[in-house]
């Protein structure tokens, strides 16, 4: 009898849905994903590595970051993939941004747009540029611990539980609908530090299933779907 995995072992999680075992409709298109990101990037590098690799069937397009000098410029550059700066301290409202960055997005022609990272909480003006293709990664277990400083808010409260979500992104703040979950057990003695980087590590693992799973719902990348409506 095989020996069972330890239970304790920090990084194990449980992630719901599983990614489905199934292969990609022959004739499949590749989808057109843009990232916008406003730190250090990982999550977009993550997606970048995952999509080469064929899982899902995807190219990431386009980068937009609000920050200069972001670690995600940095991998963008490395991973060759065009980037563009849309400095929110140049803007005069929210919605102003998100103009800018609709403008900076469809001529692009992406069927989903990913917020990892992305610390700018969006408008309708962009919700309804993209109806259901907004996805967004974040540190918690929603509905738990939205808004900022999540992985804090987890341990201020106590919890032993904890972990991260990809969903839709709606016009009330982390409260779309949910697409993959990653749980990850909160240790004694961790700090924002160490259980953020644990729940980091689902992030990876769990935003490019989401982003399969958003276009599934939509029906985008299918061999005869056309550009985005």
């Amino acid at each position: 009898m095989p020996a069972l995995l330890d239970p304790s072992d920090p990084d194990r999680s449980v992630q719901w849905p599983l990614p489905p075992a199934r292969p990609l409709p022959t004739g499949q298109r590749a989808l057109r994903l843009a990232v916008m990101a406003s730190g250090n990037g990982s999550n977009f590098e993550a997606l970048v590595r995952a999509c080469r690799q064929g899982s899902p069937k995807a190219e990431v397009v386009q980068l937009l970051v609000n920050n200069p000098g972001c670690g995600a410029i940095a991998r963008a550059e490395r991973l060759a993939i065009p980037w563009q700066l849309v400095d929110h301290r140049q803007q005069p409202s929210r919605e102003a941004l998100d103009q800018q960055l609709i403008a900076s997005l469809q001529p692009q022609a992406v069927d989903l747009v990913v917020m990892a990272g992305w610390m700018r909480i969006v408008t309708p003006v962009l919700i309804a540029a993209f109806p259901n293709r907004l996805v967004n990664i974040h540190p918690s277990l929603l509905p738990s611990f939205r808004g900022l400083n999540a992985v804090g808010q987890a341990l201020a409260a106590g919890v032993t539980l904890t972990g991260c979500t990809a969903h839709l992104v709606g016009e009330a703040v982390d409260a779309g609908p949910i697409l993959v979950q990653a749980a990850v057990p909160v240790l004694a003695g961790d700090d924002a530090i160490s259980l953020g980087q644990r729940i980091q590590r689902q992030e990876h693992r769990i935003l490019p299933l989401a982003v399969q799973l958003a276009a599934e719902r939509l029906g985008l990348g299918q061999a005869a779907a056309g550009a985005q409506g």
